[in-house]
């Protein structure tokens, strides 16, 4: 083969948490496989932060818990909502019958650095980021490959099977002429972040909230805490984006939103 080629028994498009996680699995059992990320890290904001407890139990049952929970994180063992003056409880995991009773945070891209990292002990694993996957290889009215662009040009990855874990836009499903299913979505969901210097001088620093957000008959909002800011989410019913306005151009919030923001994250 030529340096742009390559043969493997699994090409795995996209390296998000199934892309890496299916690796894992088959080089665990001695299939070749390699996986193609067109980003050159995994570092992306705004991407689902909680690991299951039955995710948890699968880093067990791999071998991996331990190790795992070395990782920087934090744990959320109940979770409850301030709905308008009450607080309810809705969610307790200590019941679960999992060895982690409760829902790790931890940023993906952490999460992914960790996976890719237990992939890369076996000789069966291929990780290419920086490779976007442009189109499948057919031959003979069946897939047989895919190809990809890379910063050292084209890439053409024969295999056996092609996986697309490449997303909602994801480029193996168009190229194999799958359709979607629509399911719709009630809501719309808007994602923030806000520095935890912002506003230091006129409020002092408070504790993390892991385990309670705040609802309304329309709206439902969740801090998530980062090393240097919050970020926080508003899942509203469905209306136009446009009714949300930035804090400000420039990134720094007024003072009066400010302490109400921080007010409500310690209220819930």
């Amino acid at each position: 083969m030529t340096p742009g080629e390559v043969s493997v028994r699994c090409c795995i498009a996209g390296g998000g948490p199934a892309g890496m996680m299916l690796g894992l699995l088959l080089a665990r059992t001695g299939v070749a496989v390699l996986v193609l990320e067109k980003h050159a890290d995994f570092l992306r904001d705004f991407r689902g932060d909680t690991i299951h407890p039955s995710t948890l139990e699968i880093m067990y049952e791999l071998g991996l818990l331990g190790e795992f929970l070395e990782q920087p994180h934090q744990e959320v063992r109940t979770l409850g909502a301030q709905i308008g003056d009450d607080f309810v409880r809705v969610a307790d995991f200590s019941h679960l019958p999992t060895h982690c009773r409760f829902i790790a945070l931890m940023p993906q891209w952490d999460f992914l650095n960790f996976i890719a990292g237990q992939a890369k002990r076996y000789p069966a694993f291929q990780l290419r980021m920086e490779a976007d996957v442009t189109a499948l290889i057919e031959e003979g009215g069946r897939v047989a490959g895919a190809r990809a662009e890379t910063p050292e040009g084209g890439l053409t990855v024969h295999a056996d099977l092609v996986v697309g874990a490449d997303g909602r836009h994801s480029t193996v499903r168009a190229s194999a002429g799958l359709e979607t299913i629509d399911l719709g979505a009630p809501m719309d969901v808007l994602w923030m972040r806000l520095s935890r210097r912002c506003c230091a001088s006129a409020m002092p620093p408070m504790p993390c909230p892991r385990s309670a957000g705040s609802a309304s008959i329309s709206q439902f909002r969740m801090p998530s805490p980062r090393p240097t800011s919050w970020r926080r989410v508003f899942c509203e019913a469905r209306s136009p984006m446009a009714t949300f306005k930035p804090f400000s151009a420039g990134g720094n919030c007024p003072p009066g939103r400010c302490r109400r923001y921080r007010s409500s994250c310690r209220n819930g």
